[in-house]
């Protein structure tokens, strides 16, 4: 049974937020660039996670490593992110385009998840909880989940 399938970034949002709907224990998403545009259409969803209890860690780049007008976005969606219990990482020089969704699903890829806007990319969205364990220990965010409980 293929439990994989690609998505582009015409195909990727639409799936991706039907996982989060369904997310009841924890969301995890690495992405290293943070837009408003991109914020304003999932953070309503990201809230509502939060008020369900789901538990939620950003892992990004600092603002500091953007210029000046991503870094004012990026410290924008960091304060609403921390204001509904977002727990947010920072990671220099942070490049990884990942999700994982209650330590089963798996999404990898070259798409900014919280910024993506005009680009061709491309994401596998894989249903395997050892390959999303696997991953999580592997970028060691097992002991930011753990410590979001």
């Amino acid at each position: 049974m293929n439990n994989s399938a690609l998505f582009n970034n015409n195909t990727f949002y639409k799936a991706f937020e039907r996982d989060l709907r369904r997310a009841r224990q924890s969301v995890v998403i690495e992405s290293p660039f943070i837009t408003r545009r991109r914020m304003e259409h999932l953070l309503p969803l990201l809230t509502k996670l939060r008020r369900e209890g789901v538990r939620i860690v950003v892992n990004t780049r600092s603002p500091e490593e953007h210029n000046e007008e991503y870094a004012i976005q990026a410290e924008n969606a960091v304060a609403s992110m921390q204001d509904i219990g977002i727990k947010v990482l920072y990671t220099v020089k942070h490049h990884r385009k990942l999700a994982i969704i209650d330590e089963e699903i798996l999404w990898e890829g070259s798409l900014n998840i919280l910024s993506q806007g005009d680009s061709c990319e491309v994401m596998r969205r894989t249903v395997s909880n050892s390959l999303a364990w696997q991953m999580i220990c592997f970028t060691k965010l097992d002991l930011a989940i753990q410590g979001s409980r």
